[in-house]
């Protein structure tokens, strides 16, 4: 269904292949790789076997996620997000915002408040805003260990809600995996998903987006309409 434009007045962004694109440079890295043993994948799809890789490698939790609902156990696989996203250690590394963010963040400053919602570790998440120049556009941040659980359950987007005094109805969740749009469906609010990070179009739909964009500054255009 589409969004419904009048219930917005809140936005919480996933980082990793939301706003920031670091993991695609990881991705090509890989590709060589898989390219050498594509005869061995499916429909020698070395490029979907590099990111699916990669994936797994930066937030296993996503692809942990990604099992198919018949196996029936995705209260224990959400557990399992949640203990894999607080033990894993951080890692300082260059980043780089995908192009138009930094536009896009600035153009809703004044008309929403904005928080992160990451599964990412709180510093090196702080160390990506900073590097961007966008920090000062988000009233919070919801790291992996800001509340008990993170993404894919609610917890960080309700706490996210709180601290910009909204109810979590009234928020945007805008992400690029099905942990994403699990999470903004549990916590009540409207999803977002966007193809510039590791999301397939099919899979978040399945996990309830309610509205997909090429790439996230799209929505500039269409926030900015109301």
């Amino acid at each position: 269904m589409p969004l419904d434009l009048t219930r917005i007045q809140a936005l919480c962004f996933d980082v990793d292949g939301t706003l920031n694109d670091t993991d695609d440079q990881f991705a090509e890295q890989a590709e060589p790789y898989f390219k050498a043993i594509r005869w061995l994948l499916p429909a020698r799809d070395y490029k979907r076997a590099a990111r699916r890789f990669v994936m797994w490698a930066e937030a296993p939790g996503n692809a942990l996620i990604g099992l198919p609902d018949s196996l029936g156990i995705d209260d224990e696989l959400a557990k399992i997000v949640n203990w894999v996203s607080q033990k894993r250690k951080s890692r300082i590394k260059h980043f780089r915002p995908i192009v138009g963010v930094i536009e896009m963040l600035a153009a809703f400053g004044e008309k929403y408040p904005m928080a992160v919602v990451s599964a990412r570790d709180e510093n090196s998440t702080r160390i990506f805003l900073r590097q961007a120049g966008i920090e000062q556009h988000f009233v919070c941040l919801a790291g992996a260990l800001t509340c008990a659980h993170t993404k894919p359950y609610p917890d960080p987007i309700l706490w996210a809600a709180a601290q910009m005094g909204v109810k979590a109805e009234n928020c945007l969740m805008i992400g690029d995996t099905t942990v994403d749009m699990i999470a903004g469906k549990a916590a009540g609010a409207q999803t977002v998903g966007v193809l510039c990070g590791f999301g397939e179009r099919n899979e978040l739909l399945r996990k309830g987006a309610d509205l997909i964009l090429e790439s996230t500054p799209e929505l500039t255009g269409i926030l900015l309409k109301k």
